[in-house]
């Protein structure tokens, strides 16, 4: 293996069964959050750190969850096209398919609402305060309907660019491509 291939689409049977599983929905996260490849180790004690809730994590979970990855879960993940695993170098990296998963898990943000739920409330709020403003209502009567609008206009920027940070590796590739 070793390097990054095309391959076909995957069914969502397959995309499911991936995700079934708590490792490899982690592996997928990790690999997400940083720019080509992981050595096996560093993948292990993040998983471990994010199971146990310690830093470092305990030594017999690190272990455990060194062999699952390398035994089942990436071996598996290699398979279905969604990660390209090195098993003599240790190393892990994103396939192009992975892309096709991550909508599956991007349903849901950090903070447990959807995306698009978060920018549906951010334009209610907006077109409520603005609407307060223009029928003058006495809180908002004082406030410029310009800078009502600056301000969420200016929310939803940094919003859009939280999310595009957190998935800087699907910008990287379709720059790439």
């Amino acid at each position: 293996m070793g390097t990054l291939r095309n391959t076909q689409s995957l069914a969502e049977e397959q995309i499911h069964d991936v995700l079934r599983n708590e490792r490899r929905r982690a592996v997928l996260t990790h690999l997400q959050r940083t720019i080509g490849s992981v050595s096996l180790r560093e993948l292990s004690v993040s998983i471990a750190e994010g199971e146990s809730g310690e830093s470092p994590p305990p030594t017999d979970l690190r272990e455990s969850v060194y062999n699952s990855l390398h035994q089942t879960h990436l071996p598996k993940l290699d398979r279905e096209g969604i990660v390209v695993y090195d098993k003599d170098r240790k190393t892990v990296t994103l396939d192009e398919s992975a892309r096709e998963v991550d909508i599956y898990m991007e349903v849901v943000s950090p903070y447990g609402i959807t995306w698009a739920s978060f920018y549906r409330a951010l334009a209610t709020i907006g077109l409520v305060v603005l609407l307060s403003a223009e029928l003058e209502f006495p809180v908002f009567v004082r406030l410029d309907p310009v800078f009502l609008i600056t301000v969420m206009l200016l929310a939803v920027a940094v919003s859009t660019s939280y999310q595009l940070w957190n998935r800087r590796w699907f910008v990287l590739w379709a720059l790439t491509d």
